[in-house]
């Protein structure tokens, strides 16, 4: 049994020292961390502290604690196990046998996500053995000076709930539309993207598929100024992937992910997903009410 593998490699059996603590707990104890952006010192104190925050996790007065370094041990674990994705998606199994996954579209979008790593001078050949990250990339903002060093959460939203159904996690010199393709669920009625996303064979693709492809267009040297039907076009697609913003306005306001705090895509797409699903649950909680 996975979980029974997962407990024997967090703690070997006959071990000195106390017990490993129950999965469910510090699985848990993670999702607390990421809806609250905290760092695993912090979770450390806050589970301490805060009466709510062990009635969630299932931890007893008594009991002691998991310190951060347990804490962030398991984190790994989950990373190291590829147990994440699986848990993701069960968890969209879930809300979906809740009724909460709608359907009616799927809203393509990506953010940038800046790692806590050292930055190394621009242009400079990734190396495992120096301070940084070698697997993040630069790559420079649109309208805005300067460059951003880290990764690029993509995503795929549910239009009406706000749920997000797809999470991928690059560096962040991928392209947007790198991506595109595995945000897809393929049981939606449209695809809504900017032009970013935009291509005549992922048009032609969904449309073979029964959904309609709702991605705004961009002039080209051949149309450098667009007709006014494709600029109406545009316009009503903008008004209806907007809610994708909301998405990373509260994982960034209001959940603290502003920073990539582990070293490595694998760590970082792991902090990612933590936070797709802290967001989701929170999302339950809203839609249930």
């Amino acid at each position: 049994m996975r979980k029974t593998r997962l407990r024997a490699r967090l703690r070997p059996p006959g071990a000195p020292g106390r017990p490993a603590y129950n999965a469910l707990v510090m699985f848990k104890a993670l999702l607390l961390q990421s809806l609250y952006g905290l760092s695993d010192s912090e979770l450390e104190e806050a589970l301490a502290d805060r009466l709510s925050f062990r009635r969630f996790v299932g931890l007893a007065l008594d009991e002691v604690v998991p310190d951060h370094t347990t804490l962030n041990r398991f984190r790994n674990l989950l990373v190291e196990e590829k147990l994440l994705d699986p848990l993701f998606g069960e968890l969209d199994r879930q809300l979906d046998n809740a009724g909460l996954i709608l359907r009616r579209g799927t809203m393509l979008d990506a953010t940038l996500i800046e790692t806590a790593a050292a930055r190394p001078p621009s242009g400079a050949v990734p190396d495992p053995t120096r301070p940084g990250d070698p697997d993040a990339g630069f790559t420079r903002r649109q309208g805005k000076p300067g460059s951003s060093y880290g990764y690029k959460a993509h995503v795929g939203v549910d239009q009406g709930s706000g749920l997000i159904r797809r999470v991928v996690t690059t560096a962040a010199n991928v392209n947007d539309t790198v991506e595109a393709d595995r945000l897809i669920c393929g049981d939606e009625a449209q695809v809504l993207a900017d032009a970013a996303y935009h291509t005549k064979a992922r048009e032609l693709s969904l449309k073979e598929r029964g959904i309609k492809a709702r991605m705004m267009r961009r002039p080209n040297r051949h149309h450098r100024q667009l007709p006014a039907r494709l600029k109406r076009f545009n316009r009503l697609i903008a008004r209806q992937r907007f809610a994708v913003e909301t998405t990373f306005a509260t994982w960034k306001n209001r959940m603290g992910l502003n920073a990539i705090r582990y070293r490595g895509l694998a760590k970082a797409a792991g902090q990612v997903l933590l936070a797709a699903m802290a967001f989701n649950m929170r999302r339950w909680v809203t839609l249930a009410a």
